[in-house]
């Protein structure tokens, strides 16, 4: 059963879990599962995805239950009205804070502009030996991205040196390689963990959180971060 976060008359909201495809495309190879056909099956009829998740992205994810209410969430999402967090594990210590204005080439071959704003909120070093180094360090960072590019927040990451931890695309494999030799754990830690949006018929803000997974809390409790707010 999907963890629905969020329900009315208008829309629906589920906390997705990791793996789990929104929808069949072009990128789902063998999977026979998604997350629109699960959840019209739990609740009994049809949904409309306002957004995308990765498939290894967890987090909100947000549904209209009828056309006029997605016609009206898009206009939100395309105005960039809708306000998006993610948290996510970075390889290293990021900066402080910083804006990342870094073009980004779709599967088009289409060059588009893409923005990410992040702030460290955590940082983690740990007696993991790696390449000429004899400890591993690591940050938990907030993310908001203000487009909303196919991969944006992993190539982002990677650009600035910093790559999501278990990311395999985008990301570092050695660091992913060590980490599942030494722990077991190839998981992705990014978690779409709260959209801010105003509801398309009462015009009230609504916020919707996500918690974070065990697995992720895993991670967190190797690396000794403090996971509670998003647990």
């Amino acid at each position: 059963m999907l963890e629905i976060l969020y329900r009315d008359e208008h829309l629906i909201a589920i906390n997705k879990p990791s793996g789990l495809l929104v929808h069949k495309s072009f990128y789902s190879g063998d999977a026979d599962t998604y997350a629109i056909q699960e959840l019209k099956k739990q609740i009994g009829q049809k949904v409309y995805p306002v957004h995308r998740l990765d498939r290894k992205t967890s987090g909100v994810l947000l549904f209209t239950l009828d056309k006029d209410t997605l016609r009206m969430m898009s206009t939100q999402f395309e105005e960039k009205k809708v306000e998006k967090k993610y948290i996510a594990i970075l390889r290293g210590w990021a900066k402080e804070e910083e804006t990342i204005d870094y073009d980004l080439v779709n599967e088009n071959e289409v060059t588009q502009n893409a923005i990410t704003y992040y702030r460290r909120l955590q940082t983690s070093e740990i007696d993991l030996p790696f390449l000429k180094h004899q400890t591993s360090r690591y940050c938990l960072v907030e993310a908001i991205p203000e487009t909303g590019r196919f991969h944006q927040l992993r190539k982002h990451f990677k650009h600035i040196l910093h790559p999501i931890l278990g990311c395999r695309k985008h990301g570092c494999n050695k660091q992913n390689k060590l980490w599942l030799q030494t722990f077991g754990i190839n998981k992705m830690t990014l978690h779409a963990h709260q959209l801010i949006f105003n509801h398309p018929i009462s015009n009230e803000r609504i916020t919707v959180n996500a918690t974070i997974d065990d697995e992720f809390k895993r991670v967190g409790d190797i690396l000794k971060l403090d996971l509670s707010a998003y647990s």
